[in-house]
């Protein structure tokens, strides 16, 4: 069989985001005034103990994270899509930043009333978890590499994981482990929204 050559079977593009594929992850937060912020996002991995975390620079959640050491990852499943992007087009900071303005986000302070979530109490770190969320993963900041100078560039985190929670329907009774036939992320593929099946719904950046 004739090896075909890549020139024949793709084409080079441009696309304006690069989510292939990947977990959206509410991460929270602790704020300067002791309440909790949320920031979607949907760049993050993990080996071993570490996750590795792209979060925008300008976000509250990012000040926080630098501020504090302290962030809680809490993936939600796919039935939460719409809470996810109820978030979206909203930040945290009370001065947002005349980029963010541009593409439609807003201030709130109350991001749990927002998504219609409820927090829970952190175990090993302050900032609340979120209760409808099936796996939460608190984690203390190791690391920051600085962002870009550009507008909306990102900081690259290295966090170290200190607790797992899950809810007892996703983890396989009398083990320590997620049942992977019952336990399923929410996608974020080109900002649209996927569990493991059809689509579900998509980001208001959302390219048509």
């Amino acid at each position: 069989m004739n090896a075909v050559a890549a020139s024949d079977t793709h084409i080079a593009i441009q696309p304006s985001i690069l989510y292939v594929g990947t977990p959206v992850a509410l991460i929270t937060t602790r704020n300067a005034d002791g309440t909790t912020n949320i920031s979607p996002m949907s760049s993050v991995w993990a080996l071993g103990d570490r996750l590795v975390l792209g979060v925008s620079s300008a976000a509250q959640g990012a000040i926080n994270a630098l501020r504090e050491r302290e962030l809680t990852l809490n993936f939600p499943d796919p039935s939460l899509w719409a809470a996810v992007e109820a978030l979206g087009p909203t930040t945290g900071r009370e001065d947002v930043p005349a980029y963010k303005v541009a593409m439609g986000y807003a201030y709130e302070p109350d991001k749990f009333a927002c998504a219609g979530l409820s927090p829970q109490p952190g175990e090993t770190v302050k900032p609340q978890r979120i209760a409808e969320c099936p796996l939460q993963i608190e984690t203390e900041l190791l690391a920051a590499h600085a962002p870009t100078g550009e507008p909306g560039g990102f900081h690259i985190f290295e966090a170290r994981a200190l607790k797992v929670f899950a809810h007892p329907g996703v983890v396989i009774p009398g083990t320590q482990h997620v049942d992977t036939g019952r336990w399923s992320p929410l996608l974020y593929v080109f900002r649209h929204y996927f569990g493991t099946g059809p689509r579900l719904g998509h980001n208001f950046r959302a390219e048509a």
